[in-house]
């Protein structure tokens, strides 16, 4: 198997910071490998250095010399005033881009003539088929207008078009920074299912627990500035990160147990150990060194108990708002109950956070009204983040909220930096100016932010965009027991799977419905409701088959670029039905196959490829 990257002795650190040290590994063709770690622990480092971006302290990066890279940032950048088209097409060949540049203009005229003129431009650029994988590609990502700036679309808009140009050009190896926030959940979905059965090799951080799931075959965590390597899945992960954390410590009680003995040994009198090997006495610094490391500071502590709440909550009746033409809310009723856990889901642009916002009063409804209950206290955990001074340090932006933090009713008091602490800001940590900590870290220190105040009605807006794995997982086991209500807008399944009782489903146009269920239901009624509607149309076709009718429309005709498709469709089809008819005669020779997992892995991507193609090589055939 070709190595398409090798890492040697990678180390970084930030002033007096050490992020990593010594990191090495390979990454062969074919591998999908997820990076997890702690906040502020260098993932995104990491990929930056890797994609040269930035420069290591010391260590090598090398890359086979034929491979082409591709590297999505967590926060794309492009050349300002582009459109969505030249974006799409900023590092596709001169010819090519032109091609498609001018097809695309010539087709929003409807200009006849200018759009042979740019067909004929196609033809020799050989183009067409660019032109289609852009056309399916952008559709696919719900990007529906090429002539919009860049500029004006919003942080999930922009990362799809980054997603596209990079998808575009066909990269061997992909190195992916978060590339699942501030997507909806369609598109996770589709960007899940277009990498687990991609031939790419990847290379990714991401805190979506079932994208690393489904997509990666190869974790490796960053711990204690040091990589560990796992082969399999996340859940095969967690399962052996479980057994490594209780391994270590078992070592480090049996560390301590050795380090009495000898701290005894190295408190007599210098005369009775005079004679004693020098290297004992080094041996006694190393092994205080290595007893050091604390494995309760691995997770945030959140031990917080909600303030009280009463029985009424908040009643909306008959809520409705709008931005011009734009519904967000029509008529909106409902009565929020005690102990409610809702998930909010949705596109982007539907109107999510207006509706929360609306809860807590921020924004006024058009009509109707929300009566919110005496006892409700909200903690808002908004996706904007923390308005703080960055210019200050981390506890003076705490000290100044609350000078002396309550955790429960029953009188345990902190300061804010005991508080800090159990959100994994050490003492050196609190005297950082907040605008040198990493995104997640701003992220946990809004969050602790929201708890001090110990609310009783929790809203959190997007949480799992910056909350690196661990800090997630605490922070659903904190809200499965949290004596209070959520409401949660979140494009993470798993988070959604875990914390919520039901959803409100933001369908658009002011419509809202209330699912009885968390997300895996949500989605197995769609994939069952649209199931049942596909039989029902196909059993109405052929219903309508049987009786005699008369044509009275145009048979709409394929453009020269469908004929185009079906042509190519049909090779298409022909080499894949001969490769997977190969494997089908090797798995039936009963010879001994050295790569059947490979093969079989293979044999499935063809079926797929199969299916997916006579689908759409039949509904062209119907235009011939």
């Amino acid at each position: 198997m070709a190595v398409y990257l090798q890492i040697d002795d990678l180390t970084k650190s930030y002033s007096e910071e050490l992020l990593f040290e010594s990191v090495t590994f390979g990454i062969n063709e074919g591998d999908k490998i997820g990076i997890v770690a702690r906040n502020g622990t260098g993932k995104s480092t990491l990929l930056r250095i890797i994609a040269g971006e930035e420069a290591p302290d010391s260590g090598t990066v090398t890359f086979r010399a034929d491979i082409r890279v591709g590297f999505l940032a967590q926060i794309p950048e492009f050349t300002p005033g582009s459109t969505v088209l030249e974006s799409c097409l900023a590092h596709t060949a001169g010819s090519t881009a032109r091609a498609v540049t001018d097809y695309e203009a010539a087709l929003a005229t409807g200009d006849t003539d200018a759009i042979n003129s740019a067909a004929a431009e196609m033809d020799a650029a050989g183009a067409w088929d660019y032109e289609d994988r852009l056309g399916q590609l952008l559709t696919q990502l719900h990007i529906g207008d090429m002539s919009a700036k860049v500029d004006t679309l919003s942080g999930g808009q922009r990362k799809r078009v980054a997603l596209a140009r990079l998808i575009l050009e066909r990269p061997d190896l992909m190195i992916l920074d978060e590339p699942t926030n501030h997507l909806d959940i369609e598109v996770i979905e589709w960007l899940e299912n277009y990498l687990s059965h991609s031939r790419v090799t990847l290379l990714l951080v991401t805190h979506d627990r079932y994208f690393l799931d489904r997509v990666c075959n190869r974790i490796i965590e960053l711990d204690n500035r040091r990589a560990y390597f796992h082969v399999g899945n996340f859940d095969y992960y967690l399962r052996r990160r479980a057994e490594r954390i209780e391994a270590m410590a078992a070592e480090q009680e049996r560390l301590r147990n050795t380090l009495r003995r000898e701290t005894e040994w190295m408190r007599r009198q210098p005369q009775a150990r005079a004679g004693k090997a020098k290297y004992r006495i080094d041996a006694y610094y190393d092994l205080k060194e290595r007893t050091r490391v604390d494995l309760t500071e691995r997770n945030v502590n959140l031990d917080i108990a909600a303030g009280y709440i009463g029985s009424k909550i908040f009643e909306a009746h008959d809520v409705t708002k709008a931005y011009g033409d734009k519904k967000v809310l029509d008529r909106f009723t409902y009565t929020f109950a005690r102990y409610e856990k809702v998930g909010i889901i949705g596109p982007n642009g539907v109107g999510k956070s207006t509706f929360i916002k609306m809860l807590q009063g921020l924004v006024k409804p058009d009509s109707g009204s929300i009566d919110v209950g005496q006892t409700v206290r909200f903690g808002y955990y908004s996706q904007d983040g923390i308005k703080f001074d960055e210019s200050k340090k981390v506890i003076d932006a705490v000290t100044d909220i609350l000078e002396d933090v309550s955790l429960d009713d029953g009188g345990r008091h902190y300061s804010p930096m005991q508080f800090l602490t159990r959100f994994l800001f050490s003492p050196p940590d609190q005297q950082k100016y907040i605008h040198t900590l990493s995104g997640g870290e701003k992220a946990r220190l809004h969050l602790a932010t929201v708890l001090m105040r110990q609310p009783n009605f929790l809203i959190l807006d997007e949480p799992t965009n910056d909350l690196d794995i661990v800090t997630l997982g605490l922070l659903e086991e904190y809200l499965a027991e949290f004596e209070g209500c959520v409401i949660v807008v979140s494009h993470d399944r798993f988070f959604l799977d875990s914390i919520v009782d039901h959803l409100f489903v933001f369908e658009g146009e002011g419509r809202v419905s209330d699912f009885p269920g968390n997300y895996s239901d949500y989605r197995a009624r769609l994939r069952d409701t649209v199931r049942e509607e596909k039989q029902q149309a196909a059993a109405t076709a052929t219903a309508a088959d049987t009786k005699p009718r008369r044509n009275t429309e145009r048979k709409r005709r394929m453009t020269f670029k469908e004929q185009r498709e079906f042509e190519a469709l049909t090779e298409s089809i022909d080499r894949l039905t001969a490769e997977k008819k190969a494997i089908d005669e090797r798995f039936a020779s009963g010879e001994v196959i050295d790569d059947a997992a490979a093969l079989s892995a293979r044999y499935a991507e063809l079926s797929d490829l199969l299916d997916e193609q006579e689908m759409r090589w039949l509904e062209l055939s119907e235009l011939q």
